[in-house]
């Protein structure tokens, strides 16, 4: 079964940019990347991040603002944190090359630490993503498999003398045939060692896993100045959108109104003359944002509207766009 999927990687691997490199640091951008976006869509940030910094030492030279900025739409933004803060830890030394030596790093976890030691380094350690997850208990027909069983049996099936490439070959058949919905048993490489295809009934393992309760979060924005220069201030770090600099923001809380909100929040910033612009809705994993936007007047330092910000702050300047028209305009 190794020997096959092995030679069904080698033959059929996606053509991808992190692939054609032994470089641990783009490895490690990949996959910090990958963690929470899609190829097609994370493929574009990686080649434009690794362009800005394309080294450990540019990486870790640069301010952190920069890093943001060249992260900006990619979301998850304490990635982007964490990885500055990595690369600032092993500038000056060399790569660690074992799974615990990546482990130590900031923000980098067992999955992270797994597949950069095995695929730049040939370090003997199983990977457990998702993809992993899926094509584990669908050959051992496994509905629902503990954390510990699934690291258990991938070091168990871990080709030692090809650590990197197994690790990769796992997700690619979990990634492009043993999908969650569809699968493309009929293309499978080792459809007949898999229990979940004997049974008739793939898609019945694993069993879906229960999904967090969207939480709706009422929030007013403030925004002092236009569309080229505003008032941006850095948020906290535990709290809402914490650590990301944008357009302040108060969040409703529960039993009180918008308007108390708002007023708080003209308070803090001793501002005046609040207009209302628009709402705007924006989702991000278990939480969905419904923010009412005002423009208003304040003795605030301002900032060009060019610095990294989220989706959302991005959101909120469109409506003030909308209202305006085009910056360029």
């Amino acid at each position: 079964m190794q020997e096959q999927l092995l030679n069904w990687y080698h033959k059929n691997a996606r053509d991808l940019p992190w692939r054609r490199t032994r470089d641990p640091y783009k490895i490690w951008v990949s996959e910090v990347i990958l963690q929470q976006t899609q190829v097609v869509t994370g493929t574009a940030y990686y080649e434009r991040f690794v362009e800005r910094f394309p080294t450990v030492q540019d990486l870790a030279q640069a301010p952190l603002e920069e890093v943001l900025q060249a992260w900006e739409g990619c979301g998850y933004y304490a990635r982007a944190r964490n990885l500055h803060a990595a690369a600032k830890q092993i500038a000056e030394d060399p790569f660690p090359e074992t799974f615990e030596g990546w482990l130590a790093l900031k923000g980098v976890g067992p999955y992270t630490a797994a597949a950069v030691s095995s695929i730049a380094f040939g370090y003997p350690k199983a990977v457990v993503d998702g993809n992993v997850r899926r094509v584990l208990a669908r050959w051992y027909a496994i509905k629902e498999p503990t954390e510990l069983w699934l690291q258990t049996t991938a070091d168990g099936l871990l080709v030692v003398q090809e650590a990197g490439n197994w690790n990769q070959a796992v997700m690619e058949l979990g990634a492009t045939i043993c999908t969650p919905k569809a699968p493309k048993c009929p293309e499978c490489p080792v459809k007949t060692f898999c229990k979940a295809y004997q049974s008739g009934k793939p898609t019945d393992y694993p069993a879906p896993k229960v999904r967090a309760e969207v939480k709706e979060v009422q929030a007013v924005a403030l925004i002092v100045g236009d569309l080229h220069t505003l008032y941006i201030e850095k948020r906290p770090e535990k709290g809402l959108l914490g650590g990301l600099s944008g357009p302040p923001l108060e969040q409703v809380q529960s039993g009180e109104t918008a308007e108390v909100a708002l007023n708080r929040l003209l308070g803090r910033l001793a501002a005046k003359e609040a207009r209302f612009l628009g709402t705007i809705e924006h989702t991000m994993t278990h939480r969905h944002f419904v923010v009412q936007v005002h423009q208003a007047q304040a003795d605030l330092p301002r900032t060009a509207s060019t610095v990294a910000m989220s989706r959302l702050d991005r959101k909120l300047l469109g409506v003030l766009q909308e209202k305006q028209g085009s910056l360029f305009g």
